[in-house]
């Protein structure tokens, strides 16, 4: 491997490390909220704790397919006064609102973390997105403004992020492209701007490799877009009959989510090639806004709910998925794993008073000296990993230098049998030391944290990279991610 200390392939935007809580499961509801002594609702100190270690540059609400079923005007005021709505998307539920605007607000600013609100478009009007903006938003005196003082909030939140519905072409209408780029050019003419406060509009981007949606909605819209939203879920089977277990698979399900993770490549650089051709000066970014692994629900858990637990597997798909971010930063700006808490690839999971870290929550934490850094440009051999037959590059990497000169470099080897030794010259650097460096492996593809053992699978000192003879000498066990801080 071959870095080039003095070139620059762009700046690693700490959004690229951005979360998704969806009124979904129990991602709010004993996820970031549990309920007290007395019934009511409060924010999980550990969780926050928690999150707050890893650092949380932003926070996607109310979903996901729930944002278009959602009216905010009944999460607001007194909360025995506000109505109850039935969770038809998510496990048919009763949902009673105790989690409103004012309480996900003050979640995020207990984790200092950017809001990203997705307004209702496949159910709602343009005057609920308006007013929902200007209760939010407006500073002064306005009807909308007005409630929200009388709620008990005097100033503003002032969010930018703005998303103006979701997966339009699913759960959020089933809408025809054409037809959903009219309805975002009309909500979002509704968006405006007030003193502190620029919307930053997303509009709802395309499944996967539908290309022609990019097509039809950057054509029509793209002078109005902000950021466009595209989701791909990282499954190991078919969407329409089996999407396998989270933690009973074999070598097959390892190779194939690997496969599916790698994907991502291939999509982000066709995405990007359209929206090229009508946005040449790469205003627009390309949010990568629902991504992560999806298999089926644990068993026992509650159907709807999308409860899975997480392993070592899961845990380098995100390496991997995240090196494919850092290759792509032209376009690709922010990014929102699903979902934060007890759902699908979550960070965190809960079972009453306790909580442990997923694996997946642990390359978060190797990936934090990445984030805000410059990503330097390498050449790798990445070898390949052989499975009946077929091949996929078995190393994934990622070299970024942070403000104070500081080198780090993140390998991952996603084969799950050969340890690799990889050799690193870096162009433009005399001289050397390693800092620190640490690993995350294990002996089993599916090791996983548990309540009763959740410290099973963490990070660990390594001692495996050294310099010789002016260069960094990594000895990368199977089916690990290590990051080296270089001086």
């Amino acid at each position: 491997m071959t870095v080039d200390t003095g070139e620059s392939n762009g700046h690693i935007s700490r959004h690229i490390y951005g979360h998704f809580a969806e009124h979904l499961g129990r991602g709010i509801y004993d996820g970031f909220w549990k309920k007290d002594a007395n019934g009511d609702y409060i924010i999980r100190d550990d969780v926050v704790a928690a999150m707050k270690e890893i650092g949380v540059p932003n926070l996607r609400w109310p979903g996901g397919c729930f944002a278009d079923y959602y009216f905010w005007e009944h999460g607001i005021g007194p909360k025995e006064e506000r109505p109850t709505v039935v969770n038809n998307l998510w496990g048919g539920v009763t949902e009673d609102n105790s989690v409103g605007t004012h309480e996900f607000l003050a979640l995020c600013e207990e984790l200092e973390a950017e809001p990203i609100v997705v307004g209702n478009v496949g159910s709602g009007t343009v005057e609920d997105m308006a007013n929902w903006w200007q209760y939010i938003n407006h500073p002064g005196e306005s009807p909308m403004a007005n409630l929200r003082r009388e709620n008990g909030r005097e100033e503003p939140w002032d969010v930018h992020y703005w998303g103006v519905g979701n997966e339009s072409w699913g759960c959020g209408g089933h809408m025809r492209p054409e037809y959903y780029a009219d309805l975002y050019r009309r909500f979002s003419t509704f968006l405006h701007g007030y003193k502190n406060v620029r919307p930053f509009r997303i509009a709802t981007g395309p499944a996967e490799a539908d290309y022609n949606w990019t097509e039809v909605v950057m054509e029509r819209a793209g002078d109005r877009i902000d950021g466009l939203d595209l989701h791909v879920y990282t499954i190991d089977g078919s969407w329409s009959t089996h999407k396998g277990q989270a933690v009973n698979f074999d070598e097959s399900g390892w190779y194939r989510l690997m496969k599916r993770a790698m994907w991502m490549d291939e999509l982000i650089t066709n995405h990007t090639a359209i929206m090229d051709a009508h946005d040449p000066e790469k205003r627009v970014w390309l949010i990568v806004g629902e991504w992560g692994t999806w298999h089926e629900q644990e068993e026992g858990s509650v159907p709807g709910f999308l409860y899975q637990q997480n392993t070592l597997r899961d845990a380098l798909t995100a390496s991997v998925t995240l090196d494919i971010f850092h290759q792509h930063l032209d376009r690709v700006k922010m990014a929102n794993i699903a979902q934060t808490i007890n759902v699908l690839q979550a960070m965190i999971l809960t079972d009453g008073e306790r909580m442990l870290r997923t694996p997946t929550y642990h390359v978060f934490d190797l990936y934090k000296p990445h984030r805000e850094a410059t990503a330097l440009p390498f050449e790798l051999d990445r070898g390949q990993y052989e499975f009946a037959g077929n091949t996929l590059p078995a190393i994934s990497a990622t070299v970024s230098k942070n403000d104070e000169g500081r080198i780090h470099v993140s390998l991952t080897n996603i084969d799950p049998h050969q340890a690799r030794s990889v050799e690193l010259s870096f162009d433009g650097m005399k001289g050397m030391s390693v800092k620190s460096a640490r690993i995350l492996t294990a002996d089993e593809m599916n090791a996983r944290n548990t309540f009763d053992a959740p410290d099973a699978l963490v990070p660990v000192e390594f001692d495996g990279a050294k310099v010789s003879n002016g260069k960094l000498v990594v000895s990368l066990p199977a089916k690990s991610l290590v990051t080296i801080a270089i001086d």
